[in-house]
């Protein structure tokens, strides 16, 4: 049901997990890559009005973007019991303060938290509850029916990709009638830029000139894109590779790997942790981001790429099937197929690099900005308002 302007619909969005460094809103604020941009993004319509409550190590209370946040602590967040690792209690004072706010719907972050999300649920029982998927692997059978008893009254979940439901389905973690959306869960601030500029600014050249962005580890796969470059090298022997990262699991291999092959030394440069805000600009000096994941929940670096006007060439799976509408904004390759990264190199580096990067920048806006992501957002809290929970 749609709501009027005079009478917005009230989202509150709810985030229990607590900061692992333990810092206070005022200390982890100007670090928070865009902190309530995607709430106020959503109240851009005025049909729905944005709270976020989310958990602290100390109460606090600001007005960022329009959105009211409440920031809640607990006096003892954590039990202590001998010879096992602290236990988290309930955030009751969240819990109340989250019913204070008298909410239309409830917004709940992620999946891993099914025992806070089962406590607020029953707090709220005649609220509609959606929670975000950010990420969440389907756990050892001995844990599946613990999440399957905290998601069993949910009303609805959002993935950045509908796919990405179906290991939950099948584990019977989550119950096959409980609705499924489609929402990207980030967006970026950046935007084009000059390309020369850009290369001046970070030192970085190439024909063509690529990105890595992502930790090096199994996952994201560093040796299969270094296997890929080695390759493109035979018909690009321009080819440059930056690789950013801040965690460095497999970093004694790609060093390894660099330096014993000729055809790598000299073409990659490991640059190691960038501040956030030296990212835009390394974005707008590649003509191309590669990525080797194996999963992904959303895909953010892909999403910051398309607002600089920078080609994804990334693997085929859900998140980035989604945001780059199957191959027609990127490349999309089989996981570990360097061959394959290879021939897309080569095959996308013939294309009209301006015209890509035009292409790319009309998607982002169209569809991954944050006006985009908060009509997505809308849609959704409309839906979901209407839903009602089946009987336990």
């Amino acid at each position: 049901m749609r709501q009027n302007r005079a009478n917005p619909l009230h989202v509150v969005v709810v985030g229990v997990d607590l900061d692992p460094l333990g810092r206070s809103p005022a200390r982890l604020l100007p670090e928070a890559r865009d902190f309530g941009s995607v709430e106020a993004a959503a109240a851009q319509g005025q049909e729905v009005r944005m709270s976020i409550v989310q958990a602290s190590w100390q109460d606090d209370r600001r007005f960022l973007r329009g959105v009211d946040c409440h920031f809640v602590s607990e006096p003892m967040p954590f039990l202590a019991l001998p010879g096992v690792r602290p236990l988290r209690r309930l955030p009751h004072r969240l819990i109340d303060r989250v019913k204070a706010l008298e909410p239309d719907v409830v917004h709940f972050n992620g999946l891993t938290y099914p025992r806070d999300l089962r406590a607020l649920q029953d707090a709220l029982p005649n609220v509609p509850f959606v929670a975000q998927d950010h990420g969440f692997h389907v756990p050892s059978s001995l844990r599946q029916s613990y999440y399957r008893w905290g998601l069993a009254t949910l009303h609805a979940v959002m993935f950045c990709a509908r796919e990405q439901a179906q290991p939950l389905q099948r584990s019977g973690i989550l119950d096959p009638k409980t609705s499924v959306f489609e929402v990207v869960e980030v967006s970026s601030p950046f935007q084009t830029g000059d390309l020369e500029v850009a290369r001046a600014a970070t030192g970085m050249q190439g024909a063509p000139c690529l990105l890595w962005l992502g930790n090096l580890d199994t996952n994201k796969d560093p040796l299969m894109i270094l296997d890929a470059v080695a390759t493109a090298a035979s018909t690009l022997p321009g080819i440059r590779l930056y690789m950013c990262f801040r965690y460095g699991a497999l970093l004694r291999e790609v060093r390894t790997r660099i330096e014993r092959d000729p055809v790598l030394r000299g073409r990659v440069t490991l640059l190691g942790e960038l501040p956030y805000s030296a990212m835009e600009a390394h974005l707008q000096a590649a003509d191309f981001l590669v990525q080797g994941s194996h999963r992904e929940a959303g895909g953010f670096g892909v999403i910051e790429a398309l607002a600089c006007g920078t080609t994804p060439l990334v693997t085929d799976i859900a998140s980035f099937r989604r945001i780059a509408v199957r191959g027609q904004f990127g490349a999309l390759v089989p996981v570990g197929d360097a061959a394959t990264m290879a021939k897309e190199i080569i095959e996308w580096n013939r294309r009209d690099q301006k015209l890509l990067r035009r292409l790319a920048r009309l998607h982002f806006e169209q569809e991954l900005s944050f006006a985009a992501v908060g009509q997505q957002l809308r849609t959704t809290y409309e839906q979901v308002r209407g839903l009602i929970r089946r009987p336990r």
